[in-house]
């Protein structure tokens, strides 16, 4: 692009994202940096939808940037600043306190978060990575189980499970001595990661009724059901609100529905832990937001020992204004970092 169908471009997306409605020549004509008149606006804008960055919801109307002109707006042209004083102000005032229930803290700078930013929050609360020092299955009925984990310093955690069919108070006893012969010094993760080997070089040694319940046992702390008691969402009334259209309130309560059940929530795992810093997803960038045409922006926030332990995004339509979203993200990322790791 040169520098006119730039600027034009530039103007119609900050338009957009400012007000929700298409830009149309006239409005561009008013303050452009050089006089120029409607019509050649008109067909630079033309251009710009030959390209695929713009697009004209009806026939006459202005127009809005596509899903792939807002990424390549969030690229190259988005001018980011530091969040205002009131903003950084309302989320302070959420880690101000004593407490040392982290996960009620996370739970109150997920509102803060969505009250300052008018989206709905998502908060991944911190894994627990101390070593473990000892494991137990305990048997309450045929399909009703209870694996606990007593980590090295001091906390206990307990999970409800189904076994395998056909356990038995021998099978339990087996799966935890081989699970207590390798666990000592190890964090979940290694230990999730030093299961497989273990039973490939042990096979013979361990009753398959024992495999199986190692295997479903220790997958409640790295599967979808650990995700789904991590996750606090907070705001979501904030994408009903407003004047969508009956179409977008579908497509937003089908999200929502889905973060409810907590379905495809490893999907927000993984954008934390490979992200170095923020990061956006613009509509169906992402398969768990694709269906709402909604964005996020999230940001992973990390330990002492610069480890990425859990993440905090917003989400909201596509004409989020990035330029303000983005920042507030990554100052309460930065604010929840130190706050996990001066209470560890």
């Amino acid at each position: 692009m040169n520098d006119r169908s730039r600027e034009v471009f530039r103007r119609v997306v900050e338009g957009y994202l400012a007000s929700g409605d298409p830009v149309g020549s006239r409005t561009l004509t008013r303050d452009f940096s050089e006089k120029v008149s409607a019509a050649t606006i008109r067909n630079v804008m033309q251009d710009l939808e030959y390209m695929g960055l713009l697009g004209s919801p009806h026939i006459s109307a202005g127009r809005i940037p596509t899903q792939m002109g807002l990424r390549m707006f969030v690229d190259s042209m988005i001018e980011l600043g530091d969040p205002t004083e009131t903003d950084r102000e309302m989320i302070d005032a959420t880690l101000g306190d004593n407490a040392s229930d982290v996960t009620g803290i996370l739970d109150r700078v997920g509102s803060a978060l969505s009250g300052v930013t008018q989206g709905a929050s998502l908060v991944l609360t911190p894994k627990h990575e101390a070593p473990i020092k000892h494991i137990e299955f305990v048997s309450l009925s045929q399909d009703r189980a209870l694996v606990v984990l007593v980590f090295s310093d001091g906390h206990v955690e307990n999970r409800l499970f189904t076994p395998p069919l056909g356990q038995t108070p021998s099978s339990m006893r087996e799966a935890a001595n081989f699970l207590n012969a390798i666990v000592e010094g190890k964090t979940i993760s290694e230990l999730q990661r030093t299961i497989e080997r273990e039973i490939m070089l042990r096979r013979q040694e361990i009753d398959i009724l024992a495999q199986q319940l190692v295997e479903s046992g220790l997958a409640l702390w790295e599967g979808g059901d650990e995700n789904s008691e991590r996750l606090i969402v907070r705001g979501r009334s904030n994408l009903l609100a407003g004047e969508a259209e009956e179409e977008d309130l579908a497509r937003i309560k089908t999200l929502f529905d889905d973060l409810e059940r907590k379905r495809d929530i490893a999907e927000f795992l993984e954008l934390a832990d490979d992200a170095e810093g923020v990061r956006i997803f613009i509509g169906s960038e992402n398969k768990l937001f694709s269906l709402s045409g909604s964005s996020l922006v999230v940001s992973p926030y990390m330990n002492a020992d610069r480890k990425v332990i859990g993440a905090v995004g917003v989400i909201g339509p596509t004409r989020l204004n990035y330029g303000r979203i983005v920042p507030i993200v990554n100052y309460t990322a930065q604010l929840v970092g130190k706050l996990v790791s001066d209470r560890s």
